[in-house]
């Protein structure tokens, strides 16, 4: 008997995803009408298992298909690649950590937005912060760069870049319309449900120590489908 456990339903959208960006990327590039054939029967494929996978959200599998499809370009711009997010841990005076907590789900994570064209990812961590939370901070080092999908933070393919922060003045006030509360806490005061911080929390807090910390990344897997 396999040791191996099942796969979870976070297994299933990461694997629909890298084959919808495998078929995507095909269609991109391809000019062959059999190539596109059977590029699209694998999406088709890719988004019957993501259907199944979110099942009790009520999604269909022609929708994830349409969704990718609006997507499918030509050349470099039709190469399907992870989004890119960029997060800030922002510290005070105190040591404590800077918090959001989003107004879709209710749940706490430090601030943190998509990378715009046309800014640093520094200067995206700076302006999330001012946005989100009110805060003005500045830029550290760069303390993790993260897979989101694998870490399950999210269901959209996505790096996320993670820079420590230090507060420079501003006081706290929730963007009206992403974040429903704001505030500062202590490791040992940290509100529920917190995303993730069983993979990024103790980096945060030695870095906010002034530890010497190396970024954190997530380890080359052996067989990257199998966990």
């Amino acid at each position: 008997m396999s040791d191996r456990l099942p796969p979870t339903r976070q297994d299933l959208i990461r694997w629909a995803e890298a084959l919808s960006g495998i078929a995507r990327t095909g269609l991109g590039f391809t000019e062959s009408l059999y190539e596109r054939e059977r590029f699209e029967e694998v999406l088709a494929v890719a988004g019957d298992i993501r259907a199944a996978a979110q099942a009790d959200e009520e999604f269909d599998a022609e929708d994830f298909v349409d969704e990718w499809m609006k997507g499918v370009g030509q050349g470099v711009a039709g190469y399907i690649t992870p989004k890119v997010a960029v997060g800030a841990v922002v510290s005070n005076d105190e040591g404590e950590i800077l918090l959001v907590q989003r107004a879709d789900s209710g749940v706490w994570l430090y601030p943190t937005g998509w990378a715009d064209v046309g800014y640093s990812a520094s200067e995206i961590a700076v302006k999330e912060v001012r946005e989100e939370t009110g805060i003005l901070c500045e830029p550290v080092r760069l303390i993790a760069l993260l897979d989101g999908l694998r870490l399950g933070f999210t269901s959209v393919p996505l790096y996320s870049l993670v820079f420590l922060c230090k507060a420079v003045g501003g006081s706290l006030q929730a963007h009206p319309l992403e974040t429903s509360d704001v505030g500062w806490f202590g490791e040992d005061k940290l509100p529920q449900p917190l995303a993730g911080i069983d993979q990024w929390g103790a980096q945060a807090f030695r870095a906010i120590r002034g530890e010497a910390v190396s970024v954190l990344y997530d380890e080359p897997r052996e067989r990257p489908w199998s966990n």
